[in-house]
């Protein structure tokens, strides 16, 4: 390619990752600022031009604060991927004067951790120290008060729970209808339904369309994320904003009259005015919906939540800090007591975490695993199944080794062989699955009987497995291709049998000769010289035409 063939790139981040082009104007999408480092680094070149200059696409969606960060923000942090694995397990408890839990003391992961202890420490210490300077009068009595409101909150939720089922909700969401939101911390006052409607999915999600009333700042925001609800006392701005059916909290059984254009701000204020007005007539709240009675929700659990309900709020107006005229004040100073108190407890389970060994646990549910399915005793001292599942890592070691001991390959010829190893090496996904021959659903099905039963020792091991998955992940798309291929057929002619990408196919018979020379020293460390034989024969069959070439481009 010459230097005036191409002008302007527009790629992704995988060829700025890869490729050395002498491009002079690089575009970039909405990225990472990581990302965006390395892809604006190809806009221009040393000694070819005089400055790059690179073009960052954006929209109103992104905000200021996101756009900075974009392109003023710090580089990916490299984060270690350690992750304990049988092959590993065992080829270190098979080495003298080390141990695996030499391994994890001094892995990039654990250094990690060990790092972050200074700033975890210097964490905890500030948090105890604003802990110690809140002091609160009558804390006991505070406390006893604080406890009773989040118990009420916690029954409200369990109750706006069932309320917000689509079959109970819907009904109500007529236009003009007074509603409260709560998504997360924030906690919007009374809203006014406009209209909803239902978002496409496999899950049942409403978007509600509500007249909020936002501080006038995040009014003028573009993006949902950004907004602040601003009390109904205080000025600010009705505007309208789209919310899941699942946090609107209260159902008010008063509705207000909505004009036929909101498009104005004045006709938006005007509605604002309405709700005040309704708010200053019902000084003890605005009546709600009656969960039972008025909704129609007559499960037990509604019934006995409500229950709840009054008990805990009648205890609450019965309490004596009810009638306290700064009772907004102690609860909001102890409020954040209790918070930074929340705080100190997950500092110190950082730091405890930080300072212990990790993964300990994992290898310990490991090594049960190893011991109950013979590849090791109680000593640590492994077995020869254990030596035979060192010399595999390409794919399931356990899998493949109990196959192999389990004399499975024995009887199998060797493009069945080949094809029954491909569902170790292959973890795409395939639009269908192929009807496969006797020859080739026989194996595969000892291979799931095989992997069930590792899932259930696993499980009982105590390691967080889901069965099904496990087993579902030997695929076996590509067992009836990987026959053909060993039997001699062209590539093209396997690549017409399945609709896999080429380079897939090309990876997963590449994945699989490497498969394949480990499973020769499985064999040979067994002593089984014929399956040695079928190994090395299956290796051959597979290495030739275009899958091993040295180069794509011939």
């Amino acid at each position: 390619m010459s230097d005036d063939a191409l002008f302007d790139v527009f790629d992704q981040d995988e060829p700025s990752a890869i490729v050395e082009l002498p491009k002079n104007i690089t575009v970039i999408e909405q990225i990472t600022s990581g990302e965006y480092i390395q892809m604006s680094g190809r806009a221009g070149r040393r000694g070819k031009d005089e400055r790059g200059i690179v073009v960052l696409i954006i929209d109103e969606r992104m905000s200021p604060t996101t756009a900075k960060e974009i392109v003023k923000g710090k580089a990916d942090p490299l984060n270690s991927a350690f992750k304990l694995t049988y092959n590993m397990v065992l080829n270190l408890l098979r080495v003298e004067g080390i141990n695996p839990e030499f391994m994890l003391e001094r892995s990039f992961y654990q250094f990690q951790h060990f790092s972050s202890i200074p700033a975890l420490y210097e964490k905890l210490q500030t948090c105890e120290q604003q802990y110690d300077l809140i002091k609160i009068e009558n804390e006991e009595e505070i406390a006893r008060y604080y406890k009773l409101k989040k118990k009420l909150e916690l029954v409200q939720d369990q109750i706006a729970i069932m309320i917000n089922e689509p079959k109970y909700l819907l009904p109500f969401l007529q236009p003009g209808r007074l509603v409260t939101v709560k998504s997360g911390d924030l906690n919007f006052d009374w809203c006014v339904v406009l209209n909803f409607h239902k978002k496409p999915g496999e899950k049942p999600i409403y978007i509600v369309d509500v007249l909020a009333h936002l501080t006038l700042e995040s009014a003028t925001q573009k993006l949902t994320a950004e907004i602040q609800p601003c009390p109904l006392s205080e000025r600010g701005e009705m505007k309208a904003i789209p919310i899941q059916h699942t946090l609107i909290r209260d159902i008010s059984a008063i509705r207000v009259y909505l004009p036929d254009d909101l498009r104005t701000k004045e006709s938006r204020q005007n509605i604002l005015k309405s709700v005040q007005d309704i708010i200053q007539r019902h000084p003890l709240g605005l009546p709600l919906l009656d969960p039972i009675r008025d909704i129609g929700i007559k499960s037990n659990d509604m019934i006995s939540y409500i229950k709840q309900y009054s008990i805990l709020q009648t205890r609450l107006d019965e309490h004596p800090l009810t009638k306290n005229v700064q009772l907004k004040y102690i609860y909001e100073q102890y409020e954040r007591k209790a918070n930074i108190e929340k705080q100190v407890i997950d500092a110190k389970n950082e730091l405890k975490k930080a300072q212990s060994l990790l993964q300990i646990g994992d290898l310990k549910r490991h090594k049960r695993v190893l011991r109950r399915l013979g590849y090791c005793n109680s000593a640590d001292v492994i077995d020869l199944k254990g030596r035979v599942a060192c010399e595999i890592d390409t794919g399931d070691e356990l899998v493949t080794t109990e196959l192999l001991f389990n004399g499975v390959f024995n009887d199998l010829t060797v493009s069945q062989a080949c094809a029954l190893l491909s569902c170790f090496v292959f973890q795409e996904k395939a639009n269908e699955m192929p009807k496969l021959p006797q020859e080739l659903s026989g194996p595969l099905r000892l291979l799931q009987e095989t992997a069930r039963r590792v899932a259930r020792v696993s499980i009982e091991s105590k390691i967080d497995m889901d069965e099904e998955r496990y087993v579902d992940g030997f695929k076996p798309y590509m067992m009836d291709v990987i026959k053909a291929w060993v039997d001699g057929q062209s590539f093209s002619s396997i690549c017409k049998m399945t609709t896999i990408f080429e380079g897939s196919i090309v990876r997963c018979i590449r994945r699989l000769e490497e498969l394949l020379r480990q499973m020769c020293c499985a064999a040979k460390a067994i002593g089984n010289s014929e399956l040695e034989a079928k190994f090395t024969e299956g290796t051959q069959k597979i290495k030739r035409d275009i899958v091993f070439a040295a180069s794509l481009y011939l």
